[in-house]
């Protein structure tokens, strides 16, 4: 793409994936943990209604952040799930009000393994584990063994409530990421070892789902560069994984970082200001020729233009800019709109930001955005009060 074009082309030019879907513009609102499932696996009216206002503002892609695979081994009470107890059709009102205004609506199919929520899950990872106040059992080789066929029909029930792709989750700390990291994968079979070994129950979860979803439907994946865990996942591991990657059928490679391990800083605290993870898709795009995604710190309009006339990445992924204005994607690609304006907080208590912002989401479901006004303490408050009432849905109908 010359650098020569209009910066406002950049963002709105179409995106054509391997399989031959067309994504119309290069704007993803990334995943998130929204929160806004019913305790039981199942969306919500306030669900379908956020990714009908992201569609409607312009995205050309939304995914759905920690769509279950298993509901022994969710992360929050507050997910959705992708399994024979699934309501079918509030599925498919979700996706279809997703959809709207040409955009995409995909699955991330996770599976949170060793952070498995503890009060309705018992968690269970690559390996058995105990590090400070975390603990987890391993998997047995049989267990490692039926993980594509799980994952290979919750692909297929997403593409039957109409999700149009999904998103294999192997970052952030969840199952599959800590198969890639050397910090939590400490078996003596063929799914440990070098970073092969350690990509196969990956590889073997792509060729799956792929066989299932058919030639033609997208299959994603979000993959870490960084653990920011001492011992965790390297960076040339991490683009050595991506030059595995491309010997495969996956057809977008959402790069991200950071691990919810207890202890863990997240990227925000780590790096440098402006977009994160930039450089490693630089030397990323030179391992693959699979369309990147770059997740991550995107705050301006210009960083966004600047990552895809750069070449360092072919979409840029939003998530918290979303939360603050929806309306944001059409206001980049037609340069109507300010940037957004970022709260500062002056005290943050332990995971005050994340339920500042999970809280808002639900206000944007809400349709009352406007009038959203929480201090983080009341967020936090209000978010662990309504998980807590959720994990006795979430017992009652799964255990």
């Amino acid at each position: 793409m010359p650098t020569t074009e209009e910066p406002i082309n950049m963002l709105s030019q179409p995106l054509n994936l391997p399989c031959g879907v067309v994504l119309k513009n290069r704007i993803v609102k990334s995943a998130m943990s929204d929160s806004l499932a019913d305790g039981q696996g199942n969306p919500t009216d306030a669900q379908a209604r956020l990714y009908e206002k992201w569609a409607e503002g312009g995205v050309g892609l939304s995914i759905i952040g920690e769509v279950q695979v298993d509901p022994k081994f969710p992360e929050r009470p507050s997910n959705l799930v992708l399994c024979e107890q699934s309501n079918l059709k509030k599925l498919q009102s979700l996706t279809s009000k997703a959809k709207v205004n040409g955009a995409h609506i995909w699955a991330q199919l996770g599976h949170a393994g060793g952070l498995s929520h503890p009060t309705i899950s018992q968690p269970k990872g690559p390996s058995a584990l105990k590090i400070d106040n975390f603990e987890c059992a391993g998997m047995s080789e049989a267990e490692v063994a039926q993980l594509p066929n799980i994952y290979a029909k919750a692909a297929m029930l997403a593409k039957e409530v109409g999700f149009s792709g999904v998103q294999i989750h192997a970052g952030h700390g969840f199952l599959l990421s800590q198969f890639l990291s050397p910090l939590f994968n400490h078996r003596n079979d063929m799914y440990a070892g070098d970073i092969l070994s350690r990509c196969k129950i990956i590889i073997d979860i792509i060729d799956k789902v792929r066989s299932v979803v058919g030639e033609k439907f997208p299959i994603g994946i979000k993959i870490n560069c960084t653990d920011q865990l001492e011992g965790g996942l390297t960076q040339q591991d991490a683009l050595s994984a991506m030059s595995i990657l491309d010997k495969t059928t996956i057809d977008l490679i959402e790069i991200s970082g950071g691990s919810y391990f207890p202890g863990a800083k997240s990227s925000s605290d780590s790096l440098t200001k402006g977009p994160y993870f930039i450089d490693f898709s630089k030397k990323a795009k030179q391992r693959t020729s699979i369309p990147i995604v770059v997740t991550g710190g995107f705050k301006t309009r210009e960083e966004a233009i600047t990552s895809l006339q750069s070449h360092a990445a072919d979409m840029v992924g939003i998530a918290r800019a979303l939360a603050l204005d929806p309306t944001l994607a059409n206001n980049w690609l037609n340069h109507t709109g300010n940037n957004p304006m970022f709260p500062r907080f002056t005290s943050v208590p332990e995971g005050g930001i994340t339920a500042w912002y999970t809280m808002r989401l639900n206000a944007i479901g809400n349709d009352n955005e406007s009038d959203y006004s929480l201090e983080l303490e009341a967020a936090i408050e209000t978010y662990e009060n309504r998980d807590a009432a959720r994990c006795i849905q979430w017992l009652a109908k799964f255990q």
